[in-house]
C-alpha cells in the first residue's frame, strides 16, 4: 500500500502552477482597474474644467 504523505506530495506539487496562474489572474484584472480607474479620472478632470467660467 502506497505511503499517504508521498500521495500528497506528489498532488500538491501538480497543483503549484494552478495557484501561479491564480495569482496572475487576480493580480491582472486588479492593474487593469487600476488602470481604468486612473484613465477615466483625468478624462473626468478635463471635462469639468472647461464648465468654469469664472
Amino acid at each position: 500500500m502506497p505511503d499517504t504523505a508521498a500521495l500528497l506530495a506528489a498532488e500538491a506539487a501538480q497543483q503549484g502552477l494552478g495557484n501561479t496562474l491564480r495569482v496572475l489572474l487576480i493580480a491582472s484584472i486588479a492593474g487593469a482597474a487600476l488602470l481604468a480607474w486612473f484613465l477615466l479620472r483625468g478624462y473626468r478632470g478635463n471635462g469639468s474644467d472647461e464648465n468654469h467660467n469664472d
